[in-house]
């Protein structure tokens, strides 16, 4: 964080010193060397507007600091995380062929009142450039540093709402699952449609405590540029959700409605769970099921999809994770292919976790998966 804000004051001490620089030659060097005695400075070290306002004595004379109280914000925070992938699978172009891959990301959060929480996301990666390491779902747009999604939650009344772009309309779901998954295909526990899962556009959603263990959300996703929001040429997606969850049992169902073109949508149904034991011998175990209901007549385009999970949260200094399902939503009539997997997360330090995975899909092509992320977060 030191290092932040340091980033940030460089700009402003260069605009300082320019002018000084400037007009070296008419100071008095006589009347510098005063200066030089440092006795009873006070150095603003922070931003607080308090000690920015108040005026600074060096050598006897009042001197005002250079910078403009209130402009920056004690409450901003940053944090950084980098993933290093390396893996093969077999069964796709480049057949066996080690590849590498890597994800970068900046997340900045900032608040106002106490209550609220205005966020920022960068990221940049070259998981795109290379296919095969897909499933590990890293960020893909290349070199350049870019805003991945930026979004504004605050209260109103007794619940908690957010605006935000390049958004999950989910982003306030509590969906009812303790599998912590690695892979693209499984780690959103059977519910990616329904969840509304890789939004973009705008969004929009509440979040409410119902209370006794019981709570719901509503959320939306939209085009807000050139075919606007709610509109006919737009294509809109809502949803809800409501959530119970107990000292050691969680349960979720979810409701979307996905308009896939201007004339017609589909609705998709989400039920979700999970139960975790006393015993730390035993996994917790997740469970998810999906379906799409398609409004178009030829029924194509209905859709199931399932997932099981088991997750040892402490084995050995790590956790393991085995989970198996559908490889993605199935539509209806169609070859039912599934996936399986298993991982194992190892945390070296605070700062450094090491998950080796192993995966087998199935599909027109059958895969297997072997690869290892490293993931460091600062």
């Amino acid at each position: 964080m030191k290092l932040f804000k340091n980033l940030l004051i460089a700009p402003a001490a260069l605009g300082f010193l320019a002018p000084v620089a400037v007009n070296a030659n008419e100071v008095n060097l006589n009347e510098m060397s005063a200066y030089s005695n440092l006795e009873g400075l006070e150095v603003v070290n922070s931003f607080d507007k308090e000690e920015l306002n108040e005026t600074q004595s060096i050598a006897g004379q009042s001197v005002m600091p250079s910078f403009e109280a209130g402009g920056f914000s004690e409450t901003t925070t940053a944090s950084f995380s980098a993933d290093f992938a390396i893996g093969s699978v077999e069964g796709t172009a480049g057949e066996e062929a080690i590849t590498t891959a890597y994800g970068f990301q900046i997340d900045l959060s900032t608040s106002f009142t106490g209550e609220d929480s205005f966020d920022v996301s960068l990221d940049a990666g070259e998981a795109g450039a290379d296919t095969t390491l897909d499933e590990l779902d890293l960020n893909s747009n290349g070199n350049t540093l870019a805003v991945d999604g930026i979004s504004y939650t605050f209260p109103v009344g007794a619940a908690t709402v957010f605006v935000g772009d390049s958004m999950d309309g989910s982003t306030l779901y509590s969906t009812a699952c303790a599998y912590g998954g690695v892979t693209n295909t499984l780690d959103d526990c059977g519910n990616g449609s329904s969840a509304m899962a890789g939004g973009a556009g705008t969004a929009a959603g509440a979040s409410f405590d119902i209370g006794s263990g019981f709570t719901a959300a509503i959320g939306y996703t939209g085009d807000g540029t050139t075919e606007g929001l709610m509109s006919l040429e737009g294509l809109d997606t809502y949803g809800g959700q409501v959530t119970y969850t107990g000292d050691s049992f969680g349960v979720s169902v979810t409701y979307a409605d996905v308009e896939t073109t201007t004339t017609s949508n589909t609705t998709y149904w989400g039920f979700n769970g999970y139960y975790t034991p006393e015993s730390s011998d035993l996994p917790s175990i997740s469970v998810g099921y999906e379906v799409g209901d398609a409004s178009d007549s030829s029924r194509t385009l209905d859709t199931e999809q399932w997932f099981v999970g088991l997750q040892w949260d402490e084995m050995g200094p790590g956790t393991l994770g085995v989970a198996a399902g559908t490889n993605g939503a199935i539509e209806e009539n169609a070859v039912d292919y599934y996936m399986y997997e298993a991982f194992y997360s190892y945390p070296v330090n605070d700062g450094v976790t090491i998950t080796p995975l192993i995966y087998v899909a199935e599909g027109a092509t059958d895969s297997t998966g072997i690869m290892v992320k490293t993931s460091f977060s600062f």
